[in-house]
């Protein structure tokens, strides 16, 4: 009699599916638990710029555009108006010290130096006739004086000859007297002549002072009158290149207008323009450099211009040590403006995340897995090539660098 055969409810195919089935689904859902909340974005790893994060020396500079001028400039201005009668160098030509440019005339200048120079010589001559004047007076004086003396003395010898005839009666005491009455006034006369020369000398002196002061103002009024025709020939000031100057024969020019200028061209300066975000940071002394036929030149600032326009203020940068050779005024160079000294700091590289982020976090790639999660960091200063990085990274960490607009604020992106 046949035996009916159970079927196994439970055979090891059956157990090893039941396993791995379980396994899956466990699987599975500690992925779900574990990745609950973290939003992921798919992105091509060829298309970003990533940097490994090191330490080196660091330093904060910005980069500013200057142009090369003449490190000094004369403007030349026209001292005398008048009109342009001969023209002795072209404008662009390299001149000397003293040497003549243009020459005006100016005729009203010239009347005017005229009827100086005849007022002078009349003056001239009225103080000639003046002091002759005064000195035949001061001579009749001293004439009138000598002849008192001689009468004086002739007087008193007469006198006491005639005191003895008086005494013998020879002659009549009326006549003694009246000699005696002479002889006081010859010593009257002569102390009044005395005081005449003495206040005659007195005004005499007084006379030619104030004739010598009148001369000398004239003739002080002559010579700036005689400048003045003189800088009616324009010369040059100092030795350099000549520009601006368009005057033409024949052309008017005005008292004190500008007709050019000289610019010194043994030496240069570098004026620049910089942020006015910078403007509290940047010093006289402070230093730069630029490269110029492949060497570096270092400049430092001379002179602050604090007038901001259009965003932005100057500053005169001179060299340190002599001027590349070839350097040309109008050149343009870009000079590495330094704001701080070199040291040692924690380096990420500047790109596009930080217009995103505003340097408070970052996309760091886990060695691990190949993906890259969203970490926070502090940024401290920066130059055009590097963040310094205070917190948030350490030297060897892979940052994506490049911009993330893409990226929406996913917390992880996988890499593909």
């Amino acid at each position: 009699m046949d035996k009916k055969i159970e079927k196994k409810r439970f055979t090891w195919q059956r157990v090893s599916i039941g396993v791995l089935v379980i396994g899956g689904l466990a699987y599975l859902i500690s992925t779900v638990v574990k990745n609950s909340g973290t939003s992921r974005l798919n992105v091509q790893s060829e298309r970003l710029m990533v940097d490994t994060v090191g330490r080196g020396n660091f330093q904060e500079f910005i980069p500013v555009t200057g142009v090369v001028e003449p490190l000094r400039t004369v403007f030349i201005d026209a001292v005398e108006g008048g009109k342009v009668e001969e023209k002795f160098v072209e404008d662009g030509a390299f001149v000397q010290p003293n040497q003549a440019i243009l020459r005006l005339s100016n005729p009203d200048l010239m009347v005017n130096y005229l009827n100086q120079e005849a007022n002078i010589i009349s003056q001239i001559n009225q103080i000639r006739n003046t002091s002759i004047l005064m000195e035949q007076q001061s001579l009749n004086l001293r004439e009138q004086a000598v002849d008192v003396d001689y009468q004086l003395e002739l007087n008193d010898k007469r006198l006491n000859r005639n005191r003895e005839l008086l005494k013998d009666n020879v002659i009549p005491r009326v006549e003694y007297e009246e000699m005696e009455a002479l002889l006081t006034n010859l010593k009257n006369r002569k102390k009044l002549l005395q005081a005449t020369i003495r206040k005659d000398s007195a005004y005499q002196e007084l006379q030619q002072q104030q004739m010598s002061s009148s001369l000398d103002l004239m003739q002080r009024n002559l010579t700036i009158t005689r400048q003045s025709l003189e800088q009616l020939t324009v010369k040059a000031p100092i030795a350099g290149q000549l520009s601006g100057l368009s005057k033409e024969l024949g052309e008017s020019v005005a008292r004190s207008e500008n007709i050019g200028q000289i610019d010194d061209l043994s030496n240069f300066k570098v004026r620049v323009r910089i942020d006015e975000f910078y403007i509290s940071r940047v010093f006289n002394e402070q230093e730069g450099s630029f490269q110029f036929a492949g060497k570096t030149y270092t400049l430092k600032i001379k002179k602050i211009y604090p007038q901001v326009a259009n965003g932005a203020f100057e500053a005169d940068m001179v060299f340190v040590g002599p001027p590349p050779e070839g350097i040309k005024r109008g050149q343009s160079v870009s000079v590495k403006l330094e704001l701080s000294a070199e040291e040692q700091a924690t380096l990420l590289q500047r790109g596009g995340f930080y217009q995103t982020t505003g340097g408070n976090w970052v996309y760091v790639i886990d060695s691990a897995t190949g993906n890259a999660r969203k970490r926070n960091i502090r940024l401290g200063r920066q130059n055009p090539n590097y963040y310094e990085v205070l917190d948030g990274l350490q030297t060897g960490d892979v940052v994506i660098v490049s911009g993330y607009e893409n990226f929406g604020d996913k917390d992880e992106l996988v890499l593909n």
